[in-house]
């Protein structure tokens, strides 16, 4: 192991790099080619990484999968994770395999390299977690902000998973950082975008929404750029895209998975250089947007398989708010009922009081594939069947597929 003293840089002090090699010489090149910038720690096999780690922090992590000894690469990046849960991981691999480098990713490791390394190339990775480490931690040492203090109309829950949600909504909002909202469908993806701009600085701007999903590839680039006049049959007039329209705001790109790669490659210069020209346009725009997006698709396979930018997909995931699926917060599922009972009774001039208990009792062991939405839809369904006297909800008012599922 070799410690190097301090040395400043013009963003700030330098990150610690644990670099876990069993090979000497090599272990001595990375550690050279690394040391002018950051402080380098280095190990020959897992047992002295891990007592390292345990002796002080370890910023940023490149770690070989194949090791001497017991553990292996993934179970080192797995127990230094335990000790510094915000570590920024490369792993060096001879025999990548999207299977691999999946798991990789999954276990913590934001990339991989494989062998022979290039050392442009790994230094452009460590440069690039470098850089996402420090807007995480800008985030993530931001103040809890009370909950009561923040505003999340229409999100509802009191379970510990809703509580670490918003937590992340009140650290996320003080910032500009670009978040990553993931889960299921139906689990409330668009509300806590919602949530972040509204109690984010940005809260006197635009809210923009596009559904990635929804447009053809060619629409899709026209609503997110804009276009010229004539630039393609049909463009009768010049109009502005959504990122223009959402200057001073924010842009919720949902289900950003299903975006083409020449889309990818456009939305990754806006992402890096604030700026843009619309379809068939020479003039270059610039824009203040706070970008949010929303996935329910595995990005880091799609990464692997080559069907999403890496490149992009760090961009994106400087910040990660994971929305649960309503299976695994079913305390939950009471106060929802609660909210969109009060709701649809408002709309549909209803007056149900409650819901009868063999009713919530098919409800809470009901699996709720479709989540939040689902249970909504159930909930309005009921309230508009109900008679116009009815005072509870019974399980005749619920869809059949859900009485029965039991």
């Amino acid at each position: 192991m070799a410690v190097k003293a301090k040395t400043a840089t013009e963003k700030s002090i330098p990150l610690t790099l644990l670099i876990v090699e069993d090979q000497a010489s090599h272990r001595r090149v990375l550690e050279a080619h690394f040391s002018k910038q950051y402080d380098v720690l280095t190990a020959e096999h897992g047992q002295r990484a891990l007592e390292i780690a345990a002796q002080q922090p370890v910023h940023l992590l490149i770690v070989d999968l194949i090791l001497p000894g017991a553990m292996n690469g993934m179970e080192v990046l797995q127990k230094i994770r335990e000790m510094h849960p915000n570590v920024m991981a490369i792993m060096i691999t001879a025999h990548p395999t999207v299977r691999t480098a999946v798991q990789a990713m999954k276990d913590g490791a934001i990339d991989y390299i494989e062998k022979p390394i290039d050392l442009d190339e790994l230094k452009a990775k460590v440069d690039r977690a470098a850089e996402q480490y420090r807007q995480r931690e800008e985030v993530l040492q931001q103040p809890q902000r009370p909950r009561d203090t923040l505003d999340l109309q229409g999100i509802v829950g009191n379970s510990e998973a809703m509580r670490k949600v918003y937590e992340m909504i009140g650290k996320v909002a003080a910032s500009n950082a670009t978040v990553l909202i993931r889960g299921e469908s139906g689990t409330g993806k668009e509300l806590v975008a919602k949530a972040i701009h509204r109690n984010s600085s940005r809260a006197g701007g635009p809210f923009v929404a596009v559904s990635c999903a929804a447009l053809p590839e060619t629409l899709l680039e026209s609503e997110l750029f804009g276009h010229e006049r004539n630039a393609f049959t049909g463009a009768t007039s010049q109009k502005p895209g959504r990122f223009e329209l959402a200057h001073k705001g924010t842009l919720f790109l949902d289900e950003v998975a299903e975006i083409t790669p020449a889309i990818q490659v456009k939305l990754l210069r806006v992402l890096q250089e604030h700026e843009f020209e619309r379809l068939g346009g020479t003039k270059t725009i610039k824009v203040d947007v706070r970008l949010v997006a929303a996935t329910n698709k595995d990005l880091e396979k799609m990464v692997q398989e080559k069907t999403f930018r890496d490149d992009l997909y760090y961009r994106l995931h400087v910040i990660e708010i994971y929305l649960p699926p309503l299976r695994e917060r079913r305390e939950d599922i009471p106060l929802l009922v609660e909210h969109f009972l009060k709701q649809y009774n408002r709309e549909n001039g209803k007056r149900l009081k409650s819901v009868a208990p063999e009713a919530m009792d098919i409800l809470m062991k009901y699996r709720w594939p479709g989540n939040v939405r689902e249970l909504e839809n159930a909930i309005e369904r009921a309230v508009v069947l109900a008679d116009t006297d009815a005072e509870y909800l019974t399980p005749d008012l619920l869809p059949d597929s859900i009485v029965g599922a039991g």
